[in-house]
């Protein structure tokens, strides 16, 4: 930038000073001399000679009178040194009187004075420094124009042209460091572009102009994350570097640049050789600085801070402690009364503030001490005062996060009020100031809860964001700040709108960070925590999937050498675990454990996070070992809790957490192989964890419980009433700390269940069987009241339902129906939110028979009706859930429009929903199905509540809910003596021979040829003589299929027949006779137009063509069942099989009969027997026709 320079010229006559000649004791000095002296002072920096120079050109002025040829020169060499007074000693008056004197020297340079140009940056320069001390835009906007006027002055060509051009840009970046508007940061780089390419290579001043474009693209890199700005930025440092060899002036400061530039591309990239690289030009630059050199403390500092940088990155101990040395020696050569002693002060303290947080009390003291010594080296009235006031006020609020005195809060908060009012309105740092003040006021919320705090810290977040506009560098940061206050208040009130508008602020953050920024990761952060809070406030699937989409997008903006990959691998795992616990896909699970592995491998001994990691492994590590039962995983977590636990000595805020751990990983390891130390030890460590929680500590509830877990497994093992009576205390009271809708309330009435189970079985031994029942009540009311918290999720709420239905069974308790009716609802509630159609199969590890057990429940209590529905609500849930999605509306056709656009949407989600899952290979990213599985879970909400508005439609009260019955029935158990011919006996009361009867079977009587029953001996009765037998896999599928269809004039019927498949060994002979029999019993067209497929024509493709465009079908074919994956069975066609999956993915609804004449096709799954997975189901899923059994090849 061009400075103000002193004006010089020649000697004065007497004729220059005007009319009257004086005295020659009271002549001014020549106005050369002055010049001659005021150039001298200025370079030896002499306060005295200043003064005294100074007084000397007010002296003069009173004799160069306006209109002097000199006056103009005088007047800009006296507001020179008075500028350079006020750098030097903070006088305001000095700037002002230099401003005020600058405009009167313009104003005798007129426009063409050669002169101008010079006066015009000397008036420019004082106006900008105003703006820096005081923060009035109007200064910096008026400077902007006078730098634009002497630009003019200085056409393409001229030789001073690139100076002005870079005058210009740097009150250019002033006021977009001000305002914060985007245009005045790319007006100053594309000015100092313009300079740099008017300065040809070799030009002396080219090395200088590089910085200028070069630290400001440098900035906008910061501000915008562009790659490009970043990549330029180093470019132009290099060429700078390289036009200063060694031996050259400025070699030791573009070393420091590139070195800079170097370290912030290590930032974004993490690229180890970028930093490496920053770290040995600084060096180079502090060599080229020996002691005694000006700027040595800088590259002190700046190597210091590349070291700190790759100590945070690597966690090598030599890199922080030269890292400190580095700063101490800083320190030493600034004294006291330096002027950039307190900067140094500020870096050694920063250093050591963050060592304290590592563990170290004595380094917060110095800390505090260094930040006490800044603040008296700006005393009130110091332009530097206010920062000196935050780094205080920070360091006070440390210690109080470290001790707890409430002294150093109370001082921090009152240094940062300090500091807010010299920020008033206006002034640049002032929403900086009203963002540390909230800070700390949050965080005394946060200690004392006090919410006028809260309160204001978030009405002073709001007063920054608003400082803040749209664009503003900062105002990414202050959405935020803003954000984190409404998320703690929603902590701490619950009010929905608090979390909510918190989201929207972070989804509004995040949309200022495109791809590519380098805060990006941080925002997607931000707003996943947010949304998993939400997720633990109401429950919803789609926030809790939203967050882990979020993370893994965070993790991959954090590749492998990335500082901050760990903490993302951290919370990816955090996110899966949950969904695990509230789903159980084992997938998500694994995942965690692996992305806490490799988190555990960049936190090696001694970082600071290493126990954080320790301990999220362990946890999953420890679940794992629930699930699946391998010891290995057990021990290995319990190694693990037990580093975390030695690296949490006693006094650390996280000790209590890490007691229950590994507490209850030894409870485990008990359970497991029932050694006494292990569970002594447990308890031990849970009652030293509580005595950690009183009450009133949100830890607390969770302490409680686990110590009554591990009493109760000790009293189970060693018989001691007291361990009991001691459990049920402490699940009581951690019941009442927590509210109704706690999620952690299922898990303590669970176990207050089992309590009160166990005084039940006591008080059996002691008074004899049947006289305690209060202990029974209770219990189950607690299995109930688990069973119900909604917040616990669907699969915990399965599971805790069916703990109630073993025990109500066992005891014969009145809860007993109510437990199966919850657990089957239950049941359908977990299975609706499994996207395909196999999974829904895979996750049915519930009990085979509770269908059949609820409707003999029921039938016990002589409620025949009520067993009819249990029976047909458990029973084939697969199907039932794909049946609600075909279920036709035509009934609703004559209402109004709402009706109509309502029926309109159910059928819109039914087909979305119906519709089959991607067939996703091993390589496809795991974030894109369970983008899948989440839109799946969206659209069943929105079919919920579609369907519960059709139900409040007159006569629709129970769409889609289970059957209900007025009639009786039987339910068989053996074929002819014992099951089939009581049935028999009955029906001759009423059903003619010969007619059709209806077989639902439950349980292993699916796997049994009821029609084929008989006596089998001569003169035997047999059921085939007697009636004609179909089957049905439920009612809702037989009365579906009964009802009623549009006929149509013809009845488009196709044969499809399959020879020989591909694999096949042997051809079936008899697939192309039979269906020629079949086309000759048909009545002739137009009854009955009948096609038909088979040999090469009967591939997959055209079988499934056939099937969607005729009603009725006859199949022969091979048939095979799949018992490990039923939904894979298959009719074998030419090419490729038809399997069940397929079948079941194709609308059929309006079919009426098919006919299977192929093996293996009614052969279900023995694991899920009454769910009747096989392909006669599949098909009578959709129409009704003959179930037949398997039928030998050879047959045919």
């Amino acid at each position: 930038m061009e400075t103000c320079t002193v004006y010089r010229d020649g000697s004065t006559n007497g004729n220059d000073l005007g009319e009257e000649w004086p005295a020659a004791s009271m002549l001014p000095l020549p106005f050369h001399q002055l010049a001659d002296r005021a150039e001298r002072c200025l370079e030896r920096d002499e306060p005295h000679d200043l003064d005294e120079l100074i007084t000397l050109h007010y002296d003069a002025l009173g004799y160069y009178k306006t209109g002097h040829a000199h006056r103009g020169q005088l007047l800009c060499n006296l507001a020179l040194m008075l500028g350079f007074r006020f750098d030097h000693r903070g006088n305001n008056n000095d700037l002002d009187e230099a401003i005020a004197l600058s405009r009167e020297a313009l104003a005798l340079f007129p426009v063409g004075h050669a002169d101008r140009c010079t006066s015009l940056n000397n008036l420019a320069k004082l106006l900008s420094s105003r703006f820096d001390h005081r923060g009035n835009g109007e200064d910096l906007d008026e400077a902007i124009t006078l730098e634009k006027e002497a630009l003019a002055l200085r056409p393409v060509g001229h030789t001073d042209r690139f100076i002005s051009l870079n005058n210009l840009a740097k009150q250019f970046f002033s006021r977009f460091t001000y305002q914060g508007n985007n245009e005045d940061l790319d007006g100053a780089i594309a000015l100092e572009r313009e300079a740099l390419a008017s300065l040809p290579i070799g030009h002396t001043d080219r090395s200088a102009s590089s910085d200028g474009p070069a630290d400001h693209l440098f900035f906008r890199f910061d501000d915008r994350g562009n790659d490009e700005d970043l990549d330029e930025t180093i470019a132009l440092f290099r060429e700078a570097l390289a036009l200063c060899p060694v031996g050259h002036a400025d070699r030791s400061k573009s070393s420091n640049n590139l070195a800079n530039g170097l370290s912030a591309r290590f930032e974004h990239r993490g690229n180890d050789e970028d930093l490496d690289e920053a770290i040995a030009l600084h060096r180079e630059a502090l060599a080229l600085r020996p002691v005694g050199h000006t700027d040595r403390p800088t590259s002190l500092n700046d190597l210091a801070d590349a070291l700190s940088f790759r100590f945070d990155h690597r966690g090598n101990e030599e890199d922080l402690d030269e890292t400190i040395a580095l700063f101490r020696e800083a320190l030493t050569l600034l004294p006291v009364g330096d002027t950039y002693r307190s900067q140094s002060l500020n870096n050694l303290a920063k250093l050591l503030s963050f060592r304290f947080h590592r563990g170290n009390d004595e380094d917060v003291d110095e800390v505090i001490a260094l930040f006490h010594e800044g603040l008296a080296l700006c005393p009130v009235g110091h332009t530097d005062r206010s920062k000196s006031l935050d780094n205080l006020a920070n360091g006070l609020s440390a210690r109080f996060e470290q001790r707890g005195n409430d002294e150093d809060l109370d001082e921090a908060i009152a240094l940062n009020r300090e500091a807010l009012a010299l920020r008033p309105v206006g002034h640049t740092d002032r929403s900086a100031s009203l963002n540390d003040l909230a800070n700390d006021l949050s965080f005394r919320f946060l200690h004392w809860s006090n919410s006028e705090d809260l309160d204001e810290a978030i009405a002073l977040h709001r007063e920054a964001l608003a400082l803040r506009p749209v664009g503003h560098t900062d105002w990414s940061g202050s959405l935020n700040n803003l954000a984190n206050g409404l998320s703690s208040r929603f902590d701490n009130r619950g009010n929905d709108e608090d979390l909510d508008e918190a989201i929207a602020l972070d989804r509004e953050t995040l949309s200022l960070l495109p791809i590519g920024h380098t805060n990006r990761s941080k925002s997607l952060n931000n707003l996943a925590n947010r949304l998993f809070s939400r997720f633990h406030y109401r429950g919803n699937d789609e926030d809790l999937d939203e967050a882990i989409a979020l993370d893994r997008e965070a993790l991959a903006l954090r590749p492998v050498g990335h500082t901050d990959r760990s903490g993302s691998l951290n919370n990816l795992a955090n996110d899966l675990s949950y969904r695990f616990e509230h789903r159980g896909n084992d997938e998500d699970l694994y995942e965690a454990i692996a992305l806490h592995r490799e988190a555990l491998a960049l936190r090696p001994v001694g970082h600071t996070y290493r126990s954080e990691s320790l301990n999220n492994l362990a946890a999953q590590l420890s679940t794992c070992f629930e699930h699946r039962g391998n010891e290995e995983y057990l021990d290995e977590a319990i190694a693990h809790f037990r580093e975390v636990l030695a690296l949490r000595p006693v006094g650390h805020t996280d000790r209590s957490g890490s007691l229950n751990n590994l507490a209850n990983g030894l409870s485990s390891r008990f359970e497991h192989k029932g050694n006494d130390e292990d569970l002594d030890e447990a308890i031990a460590l849970d009652k030293e964890a509580l005595a950690l929680r009183p009450v009133g500590h949100p830890g607390c509830p969770k302490s409680l419980n686990n110590l009554a877990q591990t009493l109760s497994s000790r009293f189970h093992h060693q018989h001691n009433t007291e361990d009991l009576a001691e459990s049920r205390e402490n699940l009581l009271c951690a019941s009442t700390l927590l509210t109704q809708h706690d999620p952690r309330q299922l898990l303590v009435n669970r176990s207050l269940a089992h309590v009160h189970l166990s005084f039940h079985r006591l008080s059996l031994d002691d008074i004899g069987a049947g006289e305690d029942t209060d202990n029974i009540n209770v219990a189950m009311h607690n299995f109930k009241v688990a069973a119900n918290v909604v917040s616990g999720g669907s699969l915990s709420r399965l599971r805790v339902s069916l703990d109630w239905v073993h025990h109500a069974d066992e005891y014969r308790h009145a809860t007993q129906l109510e437990a199966y009716a919850t657990s089957m609802q239950l049941l359908d509630t977990y299975m609706s939110t499994t996207a395909s159609v196999s999974s829904r199969h895979d996750v049915m590890d519930f009990p085979s028979t509770l269908a059949v057990d609820a409707a003999s429940c029921a039938l016990r209590s002589g409620d025949v009706h009520r067993a009819v529905e249990l029976l047909e609500q458990g029973r084939t849930i697969i199907w039932t859930q794909m049946r609600r999605l075909r279920t036709p509306l035509d009934s609703l056709q004559t209402r109004n429009d709402d009706v109509l656009a309502l029926m309109k949407r159910f059928r819109e989600l039914s087909s979305l929903l119906d519709k089959p899952p991607a067939n996703h290979s091993e390589v496809t990213p795991r974030v894109d199905i369970e983008a899948e599985e989440s839109r799946y879970r969206h659209l069943v909400k929105e079919w919920n509540g579609v369907v519960e508005k059709i139900r409040k439609i007159e006569g629709f009260s129970r769409f889609l809910l289970s059957l209900v019955l007025r009639s009786s029935g039987c339910s068989p158990s053996e074929l002819w003596d014992v099951v089939v011919c009581p049935v028999v006996e009955i029906l001759d009361g009423f059903a003619r021979r010969g007619s059709r009867i209806w077989w639902c079977p439950t349980s292993i009587l699916n796997f049994v040829p009821l029609h084929a029953a008989g006596e089998y001996r001569a003169k035997g009765k047999f059921l085939s003589q007697q009636y004609v037998s179909s089957y049905t896999p439920s009612l809702t599928a037989l009365i579906k299929a009964r009802g009623s269809h549009d006929r149509s004039p013809s009845v488009p019927f196709v044969g499809i027949g399959q020879d020989f498949p591909a694999g096949a060994s042997f051809t079936l002979d008899a697939v192309e006779p039979e269906l020629e029999l079949v086309r000759r019993l048909l009545p002739p067209p137009p009854i009955v137009s009948f096609s038909k497929i088979t040999s090469v024509d009967a591939t997959k493709s055209r079988a499934l063509c056939a099937l969607r465009d005729n009603t009725w079908l006859h199949l022969a074919c091979h048939g095979t069942q799949k018992i490990d994956e039923p939904f894979k069975s298959a009719f074998l066609m030419r090419d490729q099989p038809l399997s069940l999956l397929d079948i079941t993915q194709t609308d059929l609804s309006r079919h009426e009969f098919a006919f299977l004449s192929a093996c293996e096709t009614a052969v279900g799954d023995h694991d899920t027997p009454d769910e009747v997975i096989h392909l006669a189901a599949g098909l009578q899923f959709a129409v009704v026709g003959e179930r037949h059994w398997d039928i030998m090849e050879g047959q045919r």
